[in-house]
């Protein structure tokens, strides 16, 4: 089994009976990644994974201190298949330094984990940031939006979301820029 098929193994015994949405979410970001092999060449598969499993730290099996990211890259570092980069993409995934610090984690998350390649930590942040809970596709601003709503702005993941959302269209619009100069450079003459 790859690390792939791994992953969405993993992910889906952990997230689509507890938490459907949350699972069917997954599925989605997991898809937008894919589209984006064009642009991702060998880490196409590795973005594919973390994608998948991003969100397994919501997982009631595995959630120990109630921040997803932190919580989902423990329990993967000590998976035996679990490739270290997936392991760094999960626990900074959608600019989670900054709901870490809202929190009170940000020196433990920093501490435990190295941020993976700022091109790589871009497109798990769009796929995340462009896929709605219920799995399709959306603009980083609307998604934004979105969470803002459910959660309140006022709450730890309203303000961290308002805090990010600068860095999370800015890492929108160098993915979708980057997919536009592939797709004008396969274009004929």
């Amino acid at each position: 089994m790859g690390l792939t098929e791994w992953a969405y193994s993993l992910s889906e015994s952990l997230l689509s009976e507890p938490l459907p949405r949350r699972w069917t979410h997954s599925l989605g970001v997991a898809k937008r990644a894919r589209s984006l092999g064009p642009i991702m060449g060998d880490d196409a598969g590795l973005l594919e994974a973390a994608a998948v499993l991003h969100d397994i730290g919501y997982s009631p099996a595995i959630a120990t201190t109630g921040f997803h990211p932190l919580d989902g890259a423990r329990f993967l570092r000590g998976q035996e298949k679990a490739d270290e980069r997936v392991v760094r993409l999960v626990a900074h995934h959608s600019c989670a330094l900054l709901e870490a610090e809202e929190r009170g984690l940000r020196q433990e998350l920093e501490g435990e984990f190295e941020q993976e390649r700022p091109d790589l930590v871009d497109a798990l942040l769009f796929c995340d940031m462009t896929t709605t809970p219920d799995g399709t596709l959306t603009t980083s601003a609307e998604r934004l939006d979105e969470i803002v709503q459910r959660y309140g702005p006022d709450t730890i993941v309203g303000r961290f979301i308002q805090r990010a959302a600068p860095e999370i269209h800015a890492a929108a619009r160098r993915v979708e820029g980057r997919l536009a100069r592939v797709s004008s450079d396969s274009q004929p003459m």
